[in-house]
């Protein structure tokens, strides 16, 4: 009798260490950066930015889907034949290396991975499995969608409904205020009520149901014409048993980078070093690191 309650406990001791092992270990992210449109500036700094969250949280690795390199450039229409004719087979060796790169978005080799994040992506992305893409978050894992994500598959219903809303248009880069809607979201938690930021280029969506998501920031004024209303900036929400954050800013280099010498910095340091907390919460809030 003792012998069989000897290894009882012993078999819940083991149990207990296998769950806080699985607890312990970081979180797999994969960060993807290609684009098939416009395509931000910005992107070699967010990636870096983001790498040395992940190192400081040490809670995530980050793994990489980048942009296959020389993407060739139209000659145009007064190019000869043989320029056409070059820049076709330069264009389709480059685009079969970028579905390449996104087969890492295939669910097989989603399975090695608790989220994504789609960083200033533009475009109709070659994926391999869009479905399985949607399943893949639907069954318990983490999307995350900064600045441009949302001028993504703009054709893709589905991808439009998981991410909570579609980009409409901007305007002119502005200074806005940012109103807190949830100080208690890890994505929010660290921001003020009010948060000024000196100058970003400001999203405005179609395809957005507020009583679909949970809005963490908005604008109680149009971000050109100043006029009174209710425009959202930035949100989370469950897919299925997923969890999806967005956050529509992300423009700037010196929204990313708090280097007090960079050039042409409009914004001060603190508001970049505010907005690298506000993208770690919610990747972590997103990947089940913070709840």
């Amino acid at each position: 009798m003792k012998t069989y309650i000897s290894r009882f406990w012993f078999s819940i001791l083991l149990l207990w260490i296998s769950l806080a092992v699985a607890q312990a270990a970081p979180k797999r992210l994969l960060v993807v950066t290609t684009t098939t449109g416009f395509r931000h500036d910005s992107i070699p700094t967010a990636e870096n930015i983001i790498q040395q969250l992940a190192t400081r949280s040490g809670l995530f690795t980050v793994d990489f889907v980048r942009q296959p390199p020389d993407e060739p450039k139209n000659p145009g229409a007064n190019a000869s034949d043989a320029e056409k004719l070059e820049y076709t087979q330069m264009e389709a060796r480059w685009e079969a290396e970028l579905r390449l790169a996104l087969e890492k978005l295939s669910p097989a080799s989603l399975a090695h991975y608790d989220g994504v994040a789609f960083v200033s992506t533009t475009g109709d992305l070659p994926i391999p499995d869009r479905a399985g893409f949607l399943d893949w978050i639907r069954q318990g894992h983490g999307f995350i969608g900064i600045h441009a994500a949302s001028d993504t598959f703009h054709g893709w219903p589905d991808y439009i409904q998981m991410l909570g809303g579609e980009f409409k248009r901007h305007g002119r880069q502005v200074s806005v205020v940012c109103l807190n809607q949830d100080p208690s979201n890890p994505a929010t938690s660290g921001l003020p009520n009010a948060w000024k930021i000196d100058q970003e280029e400001i999203y405005q969506f179609k395809n957005y149901d507020p009583s679909k998501v949970h809005e963490l920031l908005v604008l109680d004024r149009h971000p050109e014409t100043g006029a009174p209303g209710r425009f959202p900036v930035s949100w989370c929400k469950s897919y299925g048993a997923g969890r999806v954050f967005y956050t529509s800013l992300g423009h700037r280099q010196d929204m990313w980078n708090d280097d007090p010498g960079l050039k042409d910095r409009k914004n001060d340091p603190a508001v970049s070093k505010a907005f690298q907390n506000h993208v770690l919460g919610g990747i972590e809030w997103a990947l089940g690191i913070q709840p």
